[in-house]
């Protein structure tokens, strides 16, 4: 299952910021390493390279480090939108991602159905597989009607949201007219962004073949928050189900807490917990785009504890970065 199981029930910006010193501390398994936003190491190693991918050579401006408390297990990695990688801890082996796989399954439709902030996009009619699929008792779902013309809006509020399965499934189908085909489109998108340890099998993430990397996660962070809808929809605490009149919460128990404004959960037990998250920090006068990226936390035991396991070394990464950022802007 992707996420805890949740079924249905009718009652229910200076120049000092382009070098910031990203240069992590690390011990143990050592990172990626970007600076001014340029790549020094390959992503899937865990040994660090003195040249990037184009050969550069780290600026020698760059001298101060920040030593973030990343997490003792899986894979993780962050970065400062605009400014650099700050790194990424843990061997970049694919692992299962869950319903982080949802945020491709978004991309690919707003970038096949192009949806301005603010609107309702496209209407999208449920069909009875979708509805019948919102019982299910082994896996996270979304209350749907059959025959009820939703619009796109609000079906990527109910797949981001409550990481609605069979929602993710019905904008598959009605994308590319099947899971597999739409399994193609997915991973034609990965391979663009460069994210080349990554599969993608399916378009909810239930299936444990569905593979990723912290690092490649995140390439898919930085296109994706560039959405101007997608970034309201990931923000959107609450939405009510079409039809039913359920209201329904944001997984993401992060939202709206220390700068925090998304992005997906994903859980179950082959994956462990994994979050996707995205963040502000405000520092004299401009705003900072944090992103980041946990996976496989605690994989094997129960997605409930997974999923607490990676909002808490996520919460904890947050909260350090936001703390350190306007020291390592400021410049020496």
């Amino acid at each position: 299952m992707s996420d805890s199981p949740r079924r249905y029930r009718p009652r229910l910006r200076r120049r000092a910021a382009l070098y910031l010193s990203a240069a992590l501390l690390m011990s143990g398994t050592a990172g990626c390493y970007a600076f001014g936003g340029k790549d020094l190491t390959d992503l899937g190693r865990e040994e660090s390279s003195s040249l990037g991918a184009a050969g550069t050579e780290p600026d020698a401006a760059l001298s101060r480090a920040m030593d973030l408390p990343w997490p003792t297990e899986g894979q993780a990695s962050a970065e400062v939108e605009g400014v650099g990688s700050l790194g990424i801890r843990g061997e970049q082996t694919p692992v299962p991602i869950a319903s982080i796989t949802k945020v491709m399954t978004a991309y690919v439709i707003l970038t096949d159905h192009p949806m301005p902030a603010g609107e309702q996009g496209k209407t999208v009619t449920a069909d009875p597989q979708a509805a019948d699929e919102s019982y299910s008792p082994t896996e996270s779902t979304a209350p749907l009607v059959a025959g009820h013309a939703y619009t796109q809006r609000q079906l990527l509020e109910l797949m981001m949201l409550p990481s609605g399965n069979n929602v993710a499934r019905l904008l598959a189908r009605w994308d590319a007219g099947s899971q597999e085909e739409f399994a193609k489109k997915l991973n034609k998108a990965a391979a663009k962004l460069g994210m080349d340890r990554t599969i993608y099998t399916g378009a909810s993430g239930i299936e444990p073949s569905t593979k990723s990397t912290a690092a490649d996660q995140l390439k898919l962070a930085r296109a994706v928050m560039k959405n101007e809808a997608f970034r309201q929809v990931v923000a959107t605490p609450t939405t009510t189900a079409p039809g039913v009149g359920v209201q329904i919460r944001n997984s993401n128990r992060l939202l709206g807490q220390d700068g925090v404004i998304g992005l997906k959960t994903g859980s179950s037990t082959p994956a462990g917990g994994n979050f996707m998250w995205a963040a502000t920090k405000e520092i004299e006068g401009t705003s900072h785009l944090i992103l980041g990226v946990v996976l496989h936390q605690q994989a094997g035991t129960n997605p409930t504890q997974a999923m607490a396991a990676a909002f808490n070394a996520s919460h904890t990464l947050i909260t350090a970065i936001r703390s350190a950022l306007p020291q390592a802007l400021a410049g020496p």
